[in-house]
């Protein structure tokens, strides 16, 4: 075994480094609600104050887990089409549904948010993961696609739902997950990641299919949970009745910026859109 030799460029002066840091800048999410629970910490005369980023850190690449129906996807899809609306090109890597079963949905995620579908269509670019098998199990093959999607059409946010699907039935092989980020952090893309929860894992923690190690890579995770009304108790706590489904987010952690870590009701309206309710400690009180 020859010797270890230093990895002398792994080797930086914190003023070189930090002079290559992007600006801490927000991203609209189009999620009503979302984008006043996270914000910036600044020292002025007066001691220090929060001020409201307006959305998810820019150049952040974040998790979003929970069991299925929750509204991770929706979150996704207005995400993407806000960013689209406001001149941001977005590739969405489609890994669950066929990319003309997406566009449909984005169609009308559209009009329920008021966007012109017409530009949604220029602003987003769909590359299907879902009919094409050697993009989920050949992440080379996936990463270069994406490199010629970044390039060609000056894409700046990422959405990959779910990235699950690229590790499914092999979950110790999750790493994958550290490679993807990577990549979007070299190409200087905001990421959202959506990934499965197992039955097993607890509704409110930021667990998701692969473990832990998912949520200690990214930048941030936001985790989304159910909860079915069962008892008096329930009723009152969450103010809905026996029988009812309630919907919940949390944002658990982000390294880019403060956030408000309290627990919050997550409705998805008749319009089929999520929006950020209050938080458990403001139906308490």
């Amino acid at each position: 075994m020859r010797d270890a030799q230093p990895k002398l460029e792994a080797v930086r002066a914190m003023g070189e480094a930090g002079a290559e840091a992007p600006k801490v800048v927000g991203l609209p999410t189009g999620v009503e609600g979302f984008d006043e629970l996270v914000f910036v910490a600044e020292v002025t005369s007066q001691g220090v104050r929060r001020r409201p980023l307006g959305g998810l850190p820019a150049y952040g690449v974040y998790n979003l887990t929970g069991v299925p129906d929750t509204g991770k996807s929706l979150f996704v899809e207005q995400f993407a089409l806000r960013q689209a609306a406001d001149g941001r090109p977005v590739a969405f890597v489609t890994v669950e549904s066929p990319a003309p079963f997406l566009a449909a949905a984005l169609k009308a995620r559209a009009q329920a948010m008021g966007i012109d579908y017409r530009q949604a269509e220029q602003g987003i670019l769909l590359i299907d993961a879902a009919s094409h098998p050697e993009l989920r199990e050949e992440l080379p093959t996936l990463l270069a696609t994406l490199a010629y999607a970044i390039r060609e059409y000056r894409i700046q946010a990422t959405v990959v739902d779910s990235v699950t699907g690229l590790y499914e039935a092999r979950e110790i092989q999750a790493h994958e997950v550290r490679t993807l980020f990577n990549f979007l952090k070299r190409w200087r893309q905001t990421g959202l990641l959506v990934s499965q929860k197992r039955s097993g894992h607890e509704e409110l923690s930021a667990e998701a299919a692969g473990g832990y190690a998912v949520a200690h890579i990214v930048d941030g995770t936001i985790v989304f949970s159910k909860k079915l009304i069962q008892s008096s108790y329930d009723e009152r706590l969450y103010r809905r009745p026996i029988g009812e489904v309630v919907r919940l987010l949390r944002i658990n952690g982000c390294r880019l910026a403060g956030h408000d870590p309290n627990t919050h009701l997550l409705e998805i309206t008749e319009a089929g859109l999520v929006r950020v309710g209050k938080s458990l400690s403001e139906l308490r009180g």
